[in-house]
């Protein structure tokens, strides 16, 4: 343990000490067309996500930061600050997510939330976050528009980038003095969950008043009045009538609380193309209910590629991970109520957020690498796992005071399985805010101002930028066989394979600077000319060595063109 803690401090003195790296890659579009990117699979398994919450990354419009007279004062970092959607699909084009690797954005829900504010405790609060849903079948306009929903869908198909949308079917918003719950009916406003079991975790409120839908249910409820008034003031009570007609029609389920939501949910699917689905608060749904929405959201997913020929990206089913809030990989494919488990990728889930990398982070990347590559290859072969050291509700993150972003990342691009990286994880944006409380102080603004004038974050960005589109490059890093070639200095290799198509790839990490020597007998041949795509040298295999003399702590080593 010391010598690895001796490693590790050595790894981080060697990254916070040399100068900023030169950048030896070309721009986006061209690095796309030189590694092949038609030619490239895309694999949900292997994804590089990144995740953000919608009103803390950028204020692209202005005008729509007020919205409902929501001027109440609130706790830090509890109000809504501006970022829209407008401001992602400007990061999008101006190509920020190209250079990042980045092959799927998953941001927060950006449904009508309520309009009022409340205190659960940890201060007062609106739904900047937007998991407070008031109306799902229409857009909250501090976030933006459908329009601009549209346009960010479409920007983000054009670089190649699949969009995740963010789904809540467990809970409306909270009462507040502008928003009455739903009618009984439709919500339990309790018990409190207890999470003792399966029916106290799933038949229950998640925190009080926090209105539950009753998604076990299947008899059949009449709209709220609260809604059809709400949709006749806006002008399209008819519409939205004879659309339910229509899905209730085609699909025979009953008018049941979970399949008016799957329906509004669906239906972004349908118009926009939405690629996949993250779901919220998974466990304290009834499991059918998730086996429902994917196959309605499959159904919307085909209806939109045949009405829409032109704009498929590939023949990629639509796809769903869920949070079950605590499941850690080495469980496998179950989860443990106590009471009972749930194989939750038996019912519409490709991929579940796996909360156990930031814990396994300490290790050494052997150790992990080969944890990961062993449990995506046996007791998850065929499925996947979304991989994160820091997110927006988990109040021990990996490094929450930033002192290791190149650790970080090396960690995060380079184990086995899909990689969510945290808004900010690039630029170590600061996960501790002094006066917040709670898990507000994993929401501050994106650091802009910093990372446009500060060289130690914008050289922290470069190694997230190189390590990120080396993973989406090859898709063996994710989701290839992982093998130790060498252990001083320390090299690995990746395999990926299926049918014609094979990725190999190998990397060394805490490497010297200056010359090196890595060993890669048995997996690359004498004589093959292999590029660094950290470094943009290039060396030939001799002797079952690579040779190379760059001034960094690792080498991404790839088959030259």
């Amino acid at each position: 343990m010391h010598r690895l803690l001796l490693i590790l401090a050595l790894s981080v003195s060697i990254y916070s000490c040399k100068p900023e790296p030169k950048t030896a890659q070309l721009p986006a579009t061209e690095q796309v067309a030189d590694q092949g990117r038609d030619s490239i699979p895309f694999l949900w398994e292997a994804a590089n996500i990144y995740f953000l919450l919608t009103d803390r990354f950028r204020n692209g419009n202005p005008e729509n930061d007020l919205n409902f007279d929501r001027v109440n004062p609130t706790g830090p970092l509890r109000g809504f600050m501006g970022g829209d959607l407008a401001g992602i699909t400007e990061k999008i084009k101006d190509g920020y997510f190209t250079d990042l690797g980045i092959n799927a954005i998953w941001f927060t829900p950006v449904v009508e939330q309520v309009h009022g504010d409340t205190d659960e405790g940890t201060g007062n609060t609106y739904a900047y976050h937007g998991y407070w849903a008031k109306d799902w079948t229409a857009l909250d306009p501090n976030f933006g528009t459908r329009d601009e929903l549209a346009e960010l869908v479409a920007a983000a198909h054009a670089k190649g980038i699949r969009i995740l949308m963010d789904v809540v079917l467990n809970h409306t918003g909270p009462v507040t003095g502008e928003d009455p719950a739903w009618p009984e009916s439709w919500v339990r406003l309790d018990p409190t969950c207890n999470f003792e079991d399966y029916q106290g975790t799933t038949a229950c409120t998640l925190v009080e008043n926090l209105p539950d839908i009753r998604t076990e249910s299947s008899e059949a409820v009449v709209l709220p009045d609260a809604l059809l008034a709400k949709w006749k003031a806006e002008g399209r009570l008819s519409e939205e009538l004879d659309e339910l007609q229509v899905f209730f029609d085609r699909t025979g389920y009953p008018r049941a609380p979970r399949y008016y939501i799957i329906k509004w949910l669906t239906d972004y699917v349908n118009d926009l193309g939405i690629d996949g689905f993250r779901v919220d608060t998974a466990k304290h749904v009834n499991e059918d209910a998730w086996s429902e929405l994917y196959r309605e959201a499959a159904y919307a997913f085909q209806s939109w590629k045949r009405k829409h020929p032109g704009k498929v990206l590939d023949d990629t089913p639509f796809y769903m991970v869920g949070e079950v809030y605590g499941y850690g990989a080495s469980s496998g494919r179950d989860y443990d109520f106590g009471d009972r488990t749930v194989d939750y990728f038996d019912h519409g889930f490709k991929s579940l957020i796996n909360f156990e990398l930031k814990s396994d982070a300490g290790q050494s990347y052997d150790r992990i690498f080969e944890k990961y590559s062993t449990l995506l290859h046996d007791d998850l072969n065929g499925l996947g796992i979304i991989n994160y050291l820091s997110s927006h509700d988990d109040g021990s993150p990996f490094d929450p005071d930033r002192s290791k972003p190149f650790r970080s990342a090396n960690i995060l691009l380079l184990t086995p399985g899909a990689s969510q990286v945290y808004y900010g994880d690039e630029s170590a944006r600061g996960l501790v805010v002094e006066g917040t409380v709670g898990d507000a102080t994993l929401r501050s603004f994106m650091n802009w101002e910093e990372l446009d004038s500060l060289p130690e974050k914008q050289e922290i960005l470069a190694h997230w930028q190189k390590l990120g589109q080396f993973r989406n490059h090859h898709p063996a890093i994710g989701a290839g066989r992982h093998k130790r070639l060498a252990s001083q200095p320390y090299v690995f290799s990746r395999t990926y394979t299926d049918g014609d198509y094979r990725d190999k790839v190998a990397v060394g990490l805490d490497l010297p600077e200056g010359p090196k020597s890595l060993y890669v007998r048995g997996f690359f041949g004498d004589g093959t000319v292999l590029r660094d795509a950290y470094s943009g040298s290039e060396a030939t295999v001799s002797g079952g060595r690579v040779e190379l003399d760059t001034p960094y702590p690792i080498a991404l080593l790839e088959l030259a063109d």
